[in-house]
């Protein structure tokens, strides 16, 4: 029997579908018989500027033909150069320092590098439901799934974990949540890390793969209140949120803080490998000389790539477009959940939105005020992609159908998308 490639591929990645993607253009992804997916994954929320906007492969192309690979200890080179100069426009003025590398993971460990050094302080306060990366550092730093860490342990030690407000979880109002989380916070503070052993605490302005949960408001100026009062340094984790997924450019931004540091990847360049971490000048400074770096990070495809992205977010107006499709995805997905009960709860921040499945009327479940309902998350997200839909589950418990659908959507679009989920929770739940 003939062995196909894809059967040759390491079966650690979980599958999604066997899909074989030879082109995207916009929202839509092909296969080689010219099916068309409405794709409202966007590769796990890198696709910000949809496949292939003719601006990014412009750029991309053009500067394949200059430079492909200059390395960052050894020259300067314009794509990062102008990669600054557009992060410093979209950035807090506070945050006027930048480093490079290719993944969120790398950031993230990056990111705990500065604040151990900065500090003089070893540990790190993370929060239940994170995902941060699967490095042996943001292995420890992650708790949304134990298949992340199982296996690995022991891990990095020097890691805490605090609850995050996840209200619908905890069937409290969003202010009571917010309150009781950060209490628990400063219960961590002094059971499990003093803050003068605290380096940072670290935390994503919205869960990602814990659930798609956005914070109270009061929630993220109390982290900053707790920093401040300690000297801890609060890093924010804009991975999945930030380049105007949530309708701002980044989700910090809702609430009215300024972290000390930023990581971000994921749709800094529509699809080209490339991350960054974001801080104040007085915090690189103490970042030891040579003690950090990276092969190819910042590579002038990638930074080209990020520079075309960030201007085609402004020029089209793309962080506002968020803003508006993500309420009117929210407005159609509650409509829908008026007829079935077994979405517990919408929520979201832009075009980052989460529909959570519970069965209804059931007895709580491990400590928490719904029952997920798994299966049914699963077959809906099955029966869309069989529709031409592409959706992702996350949460603990797999029960939370994602929607991260590329800055460029439409509202036909969208309301394409909504009903193809309501045809396919017809079929699953009657």
């Amino acid at each position: 029997m003939a062995t196909r490639p894809q059967d040759l591929l390491s079966p650690v990645w979980s599958r999604y579908s066997e899909i074989v993607a030879e082109r995207g253009e916009g929202a839509y992804i092909y296969d080689p018989d010219g099916n068309r997916y409405l794709d409202f994954t966007t590769g796990i929320a890198v696709t910000s500027t949809g496949h292939c906007h003719p601006r990014v492969v412009k750029a991309i192309q053009e500067q394949a033909a200059r430079l492909i690979h200059g390395q960052a200890n050894i020259v300067y080179h314009p794509p990062m150069l102008r990669l600054v100069e557009e992060l410093r426009r979209i950035m807090p003025p506070e945050l006027d320092s930048f480093f490079f590398s290719n993944s969120g993971a790398e950031a993230v460990e990056g990111a705990v590098k500065l604040a151990r050094h900065a500090t003089g302080r070893p540990n790190v306060i993370a929060f239940q439901g994170s995902f941060h990366g699967r490095t042996a550092m943001t292995m420890s730093l992650t708790s949304s799934k134990t298949i992340y860490r199982a296996g690995y342990q022991p891990l990095t030690p020097g890691v805490f974990f605090a609850p995050y407000p996840y209200a619908y979880r905890y069937g409290w109002d969003e202010k009571e949540t917010a309150a009781w989380c950060l209490d628990e916070l400063r219960y961590v503070l002094r059971t499990q890390t003093a803050p003068f052993e605290t380096a940072a605490i670290l935390v994503e302005p919205v869960l990602g793969e814990g659930g798609y949960v956005p914070p109270p408001p009061s929630f993220l100026k109390g982290l900053r209140e707790v920093c401040d009062e300690h000297g801890i340094l609060l890093i924010v984790d804009e991975i999945q949120s930030g380049f105007g997924r949530t309708g701002k450019w980044f989700a910090f931004q809702h609430f009215g803080i300024v972290p000390d540091v930023v990581t971000m990847a994921k749709g800094i360049a529509s699809g080209m490998p490339l991350s960054g971490i974001a801080a104040r000048r007085e915090l690189m400074e103490k970042w030891i000389v040579g003690s950090h770096g990276g092969t190819y990070g910042g590579n002038a495809i990638s930074c080209a790539a990020a520079v075309a992205t960030i201007q085609v977010i402004r020029d089209e107006g793309l962080v506002e477009n968020a803003a508006m499709m993500g309420s009117l995805l929210m407005e159609r997905l509650r409509d829908v959940q008026s007829r079935f009960p077994v979405i517990g709860d919408v929520r979201g921040l832009g075009l980052m939105v989460a529909t959570e499945f519970s069965i209804p009327d059931s007895a709580p479940y491990e400590g928490a005020a719904h029952t997920p309902d798994t299966a049914t998350a699963k077959a809906v997200v099955q029966k869309c992609k069989d529709e031409h839909l592409l959706l992702l589950t996350c949460g603990p418990w797999d029960n939370t159908i994602r929607w991260i659908p590329p800055l460029i959507v439409t509202e036909e679009q969208i309301d394409a998308a909504v009903a193809i989920f309501e045809n396919a929770l017809r079929e699953v739940v009657g």
